[in-house]
């Protein structure tokens, strides 16, 4: 069954957005700089993709104590989840560089855990962008099995402990990923409507995700245990360790960003409109974390500045930081909500709190 269209329709005629927008673009072009990536983003690119394919080719070719194996696991965990992060984000949102080839390409680092580029740009770039925080619209805010993040949904009784148990199943994202998502979204968003490709070019679709994943599985996982000889148990114990870290590192990172105190959820009226400036409803369903820490502004590609990101997505993330400025004295001059936890443990903890306060209370 197809899902309604959702409209936001500002009756408060607020400016803000295109003020906003005016001040951005004065911003780069005074000082003379492109939105798209630079330096910094090429730097950043080779040390991820050393710290995932680096450690890969390191495990697989060479002799080593085990503290060193689950150690370069480890390290290929967190630049997976840099990866995706800090490069394939930006480019499948076209902000990485001005040459969309280039883009397109980077894009397909999504491949890296067998992912599927066309279902990511749906959940993200149509659902979660545009509809953020709007349940049964916002992908990224529908239950997780055992794991309630709207309070539109229904309460059950083991939502109660979910506090204590979310951060255990976030480490599982990137398994269910590469083994089970894309085929149960592939197969929704046909049903829903998403995915408005005739039946010729969803059969040619899913063929390319079905490749990328038996390419995926035999690079990554057949190879090394078959003609390499690594032990299965061993080889599969470091898996799982790259992998949890990977799904806890992004899923923790956009649940800070939505999923804490003092974000709103609003739903539509009966006509499917939300009585709200689009860029308004960007502000109070997201906040900027840790907006000071340098180091989780370039290993998160920016998306502590989630704000920023919502607002300006075909921007690269490296100018995020000193559009902020110009987004937060935007915001107080409109009396419009920019919303910010100052650090890492204030987000952490706010998400804690939401958790509990959704395990037991539905609106």
């Amino acid at each position: 069954m197809h899902q309604a269209h959702v409209r936001f329709v500002d009756s408060a005629k607020s400016n803000f957005f295109s003020v906003l927008r005016s001040r951005v673009d004065e911003y780069f072009k005074n000082e003379n700089i492109t939105k798209y990536g630079n330096a910094t983003m090429v730097t950043k690119t080779i040390v991820l993709a050393l710290c995932y394919l680096g450690s890969f080719a390191l495990i697989i070719s060479l002799p080593m104590p085990n503290v060193l194996y689950y150690t370069l696991w480890s390290i290929m965990g967190f630049g997976l989840a840099g990866i995706g992060m800090s490069v394939m984000h930006d480019a499948n949102h076209g902000s990485y560089s001005s040459n969309p080839k280039l883009n397109t390409l980077l894009g397909y680092s999504i491949n890296l855990i067998g992912g599927s580029v066309f279902n990511w740009k749906l959940q993200h770039n149509v659902r979660h962008h545009a509809y953020t925080n709007i349940a049964n619209y916002d992908d990224d805010i529908n239950d997780k099995l055992i794991i309630r993040l709207s309070p539109h949904t229904e309460v059950k009784w083991f939502h109660r402990y979910q506090q204590y148990y979310s951060f255990l199943f976030y480490g599982m994202l990137t398994i269910y990923w590469t083994f089970v998502k894309d085929f149960y979204q592939f197969y929704e968003y046909i049903s829903k409507g998403v995915n408005k490709n005739s039946q010729t070019e969803n059969a040619i679709i899913l063929g390319r995700i079905i490749l990328a994943k038996l390419f995926y599985g035999f690079f990554f996982i057949f190879a090394p245990i078959y003609f390499l000889h690594i032990p299965m148990d061993l080889f599969f114990k470091g898996y799982f360790l790259m992998h949890f870290i990977a799904g806890f590192v992004l899923t923790i990172t956009f649940q800070l960003a939505h999923t804490v105190e003092h974000t709103t959820h609003p739903t539509p009226n009966e006509a499917g409109v939300i009585d709200n400036n689009w860029a308004i409803h960007q502000l109070n369903t997201t906040v900027d974390f840790s907006p000071k820490n340098k180091f989780l502004t370039w290993y998160m590609g920016g998306l502590n500045f989630q704000v920023e990101h919502h607002l300006f997505p075909n921007i690269c993330h490296v100018h995020y930081p000193a559009i902020a400025k110009i987004v937060e004295s935007t915001a107080k001059e409109y009396d419009v909500p920019y919303l910010i936890n100052q650090t890492l443990f204030q987000a952490v903890a706010s998400h804690y709190r939401l958790l509990q306060e959704l395990g037991v209370k539905r609106n």
